[in-house]
């Protein structure tokens, strides 16, 4: 019975999406204002007829109705509930639906929230969200089907699956299902999946309205600041998944660290890298009508990388421990990558060859605060390049060589790290630099504060025991961008504290009058702490394995370890454990007793080594149990000195990003226009 609805609503809400793309496009082209009010009834139909094959999915997952196969492939009975439910994203089927869900969502809330605001644009926002949902739920009706089910014929052991039920077969309904994949089963990787896919999707939104500008011709700001919030939006949930990743992989994979290069984290980076550089770069194009090929260049481009980190986690041309198994959804995802690439820039090099985005003005002068900001783009650029090549160079070299190269840890240290270190120093000069024109001697005037804090810290580190001179470098160009933020603080304070405010006050009406600044400033605090973080936990990460005793110990910097016993047990979802007491001190003072241990899931033939981990602000001392023989264990020690920096920068940039975003309660003049406009009014403009 559930799959029977399931399939009937996965079914109609792509009726629904493809009626909305034809009827919005026709009424768009021919100015017809009926078929675009029915093309956004039909878009905001989708919603609720997702929503109900997501509840229906959940609802097999609850109840184990194994007969479904993707229930069967992703629950199973000694499953917590926790987790059969959030094995809606487990597996492909499931995930489709879920970014299709999201997809809908996201476009019905534009639809309700900028349908007045932004009438002329609308249309053709229709058109483009709902051709992407369109192809999302072909894939999820016709390829990836979370509703197939098990058929067999009576006395046949043969079992297939299928939609529909074939000629001869009844329904089979195993006796219990294989479970979530162990590597899943941890509170990041719950989390993980849906921030990702909802930063996916939200980007989508800002590219329909660039691409409604581009149909319409309705070429200036508007759609800029209607896809301000969405943008932001969007990149929070992408900053929030990939940190959630991270913390994953720190977790559950077993190796000390928290980013690989792995093409998976690649590719939900390259899109967080474009939008950032696209957040930077409009506000150009808002306050001087500059860089208006530039924007949409990159707002397209962030999509097109979107897109793309979709293609390969699904179509199996990446081997990663992120992606799913290869299915038959490689070639159409391809042909819809490849289409999205060749149309969205034809359209745009026709209106960049008709010159409708043409800027209004130019740079002034080699330093101005727009220079700042072209430099800080080409360097987000220049590093989607470097990790873009280093992702699917695999890929090509056995296409055109038949050997397949790969490029490891090595290569992005040498390429994408310095780039990293010039983003920085970006950071710390671009808000000292004036708009339009400024010169090297006001300049030099507006660093030398920061520069000698700067100075003074790096002295600081090397008197105090840090040596290494790649670490002092960092920290010195990390610590430059975090002083000039501060003082850009301080100095707004100091200019309201001269009106009569307290600091407190004036503290929080610089975050009330200046929400996109100061919220940004945030950011960049968030993010000058995550480079203390990342360069601690790298470059003076230590690690020791060895072989000990039940009361033997293990030394590493400051910490110690004692092996007290061991034992096995099994768990209520049948995986059996094998668990270490081990005793932590520091500085000879017992602080902790942590328990690693490995996890063996027989019935997927699958093993997880589970990290004990003592955690301090300063370090983590995190102990991997590697191997068993007797009464001999191995122990896998890690000492990450300021590795939770990482995850407190992470919240910081989260606080930093919902700030700027935070509505105002004054509302801009486009707004208060389209308002006072008849609502039966629908304005639809064309060149």
């Amino acid at each position: 019975m559930f799959a029977e609805f399931g399939i009937i609503t996965t079914a109609l809400a792509l009726v629904c999406a493809v009626f909305a793309t034809l009827a919005s496009a026709y009424g768009a082209l021919n100015k017809t204002e009926r078929w675009v009010l029915s093309a956004r009834n039909a878009a905001l139909l989708t919603w609720p007829l997702i929503t109900t094959s997501a509840l229906i999915l959940l609802a097999a997952q609850y109840s184990g109705d194994y007969s479904i196969k993707y229930v069967y492939d992703v629950t199973n009975s000694t499953e917590p509930l926790f987790y059969k439910m959030t094995a809606l994203w487990g597996g492909q089927p499931g995930s489709l639906l879920f970014w299709a869900w999201a997809m809908s969502t996201f476009t019905s809330l534009t639809l309700l929230l900028n349908w007045r605001s932004d009438r002329r644009l609308m249309p053709w926002v229709i058109t483009f969200t709902m051709l992407t949902l369109s192809f999302f739920l072909i894939l999820n009706n016709i390829y990836e089907n979370p509703f197939e089910r098990f058929w067999a014929i009576p006395g046949h052991s043969d079992v297939i699956a299928a939609v529909f039920q074939p000629a001869n077969y009844t329904l089979f309904t195993p006796v219990d299902g294989r479970g979530l994949n162990p590597l899943l089963r941890h509170p990041g990787m719950v989390i993980h999946p849906p921030m990702l896919y909802a930063g996916y999707v939200g980007m989508t939104i800002p590219w329909a309205f660039a691409m409604a500008a581009l149909a319409s011709g309705q070429l200036n700001t508007n759609w800029i600041k209607a896809t301000r919030r969405w943008t932001l939006v969007a990149w929070l949930f992408l900053s929030l998944g990939l940190l959630l990743g991270g913390r994953w992989a720190y977790d559950v994979l077993g190796w000390g660290g928290y980013w690989g290069w792995d093409p998976v984290e690649n590719a939900a980076l390259l899109p967080w890298l474009t939008g950032t550089a696209f957040l930077h770069s409009v506000m150009i194009q808002e306050k001087r009508g500059m860089l208006k090929v530039w924007n949409m260049f990159l707002i397209i481009l962030t999509f097109l990388l979107v897109i793309l980190g979709t293609f390969a986690t699904r179509s199996g041309i990446v081997a990663s421990v992120h992606s799913f198994a290869q299915s038959a959804i490689g070639v159409p995802m391809l042909v819809f990558v490849g289409s999205t690439i060749v149309g969205c820039l034809a359209i745009w090099a026709w209106r960049w060859q008709r010159g409708d985005l043409a800027s209004d003005h130019q740079l002034d002068a080699l330093v101005s605060r727009e220079s700042m900001f072209v430099l800080n783009n080409w360097i987000f650029v220049g590093i989607t390049i470097m990790v873009l090549w280093g992702t699917y160079a695999p890929v090509f070299s056995e296409i055109f060589t038949g050997q397949q190269i790969t490029l490891g840890k090595e290569y992005y240290n040498a390429v994408v790290v310095p780039l990293f270190g010039a983003m920085y120093v970006l950071m710390g000069i671009a808000p000292l630099v004036a708009w339009k024109k400024a010169s090297f001697s006001a300049l030099g005037r507006a660093i030398r504060v920061p520069l000698v804090l700067t100075v003074a810290t790096v002295a600081v580190l090397f008197v105090t025991g840090t040596h290494n001179g790649g670490a002092l470098l960092g920290y010195g160009l990390i610590f430059f961008a975090g002083y000039t933020t501060v003082i850009e603080y301080a100095r707004g304070v100091r200019a309201r504290m001269g009106k009569g405010e307290n600091p407190v006050q004036a503290l929080a009406r610089l975050f009330t009058r200046s929400r996109q600044r100061y919220g940004g400033y945030f950011i960049h605090l968030g993010v000058v702490v995550i480079g203390i973080g990342v360069i601690g936990s790298t470059l003076f990460q230590m690690q020791t394995q060895e072989t000990i005793s039940q009361g033997e110990s293990i030394s590493l910097g400051n910490m110690t370890m004692v092996y007290t016993d061991a034992f096995s047990a099994m768990a209520d979802d049948g995986r059996d454990m094998v668990i270490a007491n081990v005793a932590v001190y520091r500085d000879g003072q017992h602080v902790a007793d942590i328990r690693p241990r490995k996890d063996d899931f027989q019935n997927q033939g699958m093993t997880m080594t589970i990290a004990g981990q003592y955690t301090t602000l300063e370090s983590d001392f995190y102990v991997l149990l590697t191997n068993w023989e007797g009464q001999r264990l191995t122990f896998h020690v890690y000492l990450n000195p300021l590795i939770n920096l990482v995850w407190w920068g992470g919240m910081i940039l989260m606080i930093g990003t919902i700030i700027a975003a935070w509505p105002t309660p004054q509302r801009d003049s486009l707004v208060r226009s389209a308002e006072a406009a008849s609502p039966g009014q629908l304005q639809l403009a064309g060149d």
